[in-house]
């Protein structure tokens, strides 16, 4: 009897033979089907883990990753890169046991977590965070250590390790940071974590959700439907250092107005320069465009985080698995608060 099938024996759950799995069909296609697949196998001398997911979460646009980014290797095209679940089978070595709540941004590299069961490495595992729900968790990876990244590695204000909090405080006290789409699943923790380091944070977003990013941290909110970014800057003198965007095209091109001299202009969503104003006079500025790896020792500093009460997920709306075309249909709409997230113990 293969192992993962004696563990499932062990945690007093029948070993399934099949599981249901959100499979989009073709890189060139954006449509997704509900369709039942065999159970992944998992390796555990490359220290894989096979995980019963309970919630899983996608993330915008990910359905044109595949033909714009394609995987290194064809492999089953399952959305959801955010996970959180319960360890069936792991390495004897591994942090991770059968029956531990673990928490995950899965890579790339292998199918995501829109199924009933899937697989996560250890260097990509963080225990899930003991006060957050299932759904609240699954909220957690991609956007929290998107942002993590921005301000302890790529950003460029801090040269230390990337998980010294302390020192990372000194380098961001005082600093002034604009992030666009402050409300959003990457905005919101930006938001929140440099206020936490010290930073003068400016959140962008819509009127409906001005309160929202202030509870955050945020000093001064922006209605990005009513005020011109570069008219706050230029009339009002409040150019920041450090200009995060997490929207891109017209809000991106907006924020280069709001940067000082020698600041830095950092985007998840493309690379700045492809929106630079022509008659942009500034000096010294930075660019910077990166895609974020998964790091198990990071998202374990935000699991602290969060167990302490100094940072919080948010999650818009929570959806069965079978109701997946209208949890994609309101991520596509771009105005959920926080994460969309995807429940798969619904409706079971």
């Amino acid at each position: 009897m293969p192992l993962y099938r004696r563990l499932f024996t062990k945690l007093a759950r029948p070993p399934p033979i099949t599981m249901r799995a959100l499979i989009q069909p073709s890189s060139e296609s954006k449509d997704l089907s509900l369709t039942t697949t065999p159970l992944p196998e998992s390796n555990l001398s490359a220290g894989e883990h096979l995980i019963r997911v309970h919630t899983c979460a996608p993330c915008a646009g990910e359905l044109i990753w595949p033909k714009n980014f394609p995987p290194p290797k064809p492999r089953e095209l399952v959305p959801c890169p955010d996970v959180c679940g319960t360890v069936i089978s792991a390495p004897t070595d591994s942090p991770f046991q059968p029956g531990d709540e673990v928490y995950a941004r899965t890579n790339y590299t292998r199918p995501g977590n829109a199924r009933d069961y899937t697989i996560g490495v250890t260097d990509e595992l963080a225990r899930k965070p003991k006060n957050l729900s299932w759904a609240e968790a699954a909220a957690v990876p991609v956007s929290a250590e998107t942002a993590w990244q921005i301000l302890f590695v790529h950003a460029g204000i801090f040269k230390g390790e990337e998980t010294d909090f302390p020192a990372a405080q000194k380098s961001w006290s005082g600093k002034r940071v604009l992030v666009t789409a402050a409300s959003g699943g990457v905005g919101s923790w930006v938001t929140q974590l440099a206020t936490l380091l010290g930073a003068e944070v400016v959140g962008t977003c819509g009127p409906e959700n001005m309160a929202l990013v202030k509870s955050l941290g945020a000093s001064e909110v922006i209605n990005y439907r009513t005020t011109n970014l570069r008219e706050w800057a230029e009339h009002r003198g409040k150019k920041v250092d450090v200009v995060i965007d997490c929207i891109g095209r017209k809000s991106l091109e907006e924020a280069w107005w709001t940067v000082r001299d020698d600041g830095v202009v950092l985007s998840i969503f493309q690379p700045p320069n492809q929106v630079c104003p022509g008659d942009y006079k500034g000096q010294g500025v930075k660019d910077i465009f990166f895609v974020m790896e998964p790091n198990s020792k990071q998202l374990e500093q935000i699991t602290k985080l969060v167990e302490d009460g100094k940072c919080r997920p948010m999650v818009d709306s929570i959806w069965p698995l079978e109701q997946f075309a209208e949890a994609f249909k309101r991520l596509d709409g771009g105005h959920a608060k926080g994460k969309i997230v995807l429940d798969l113990s619904l409706n079971q």
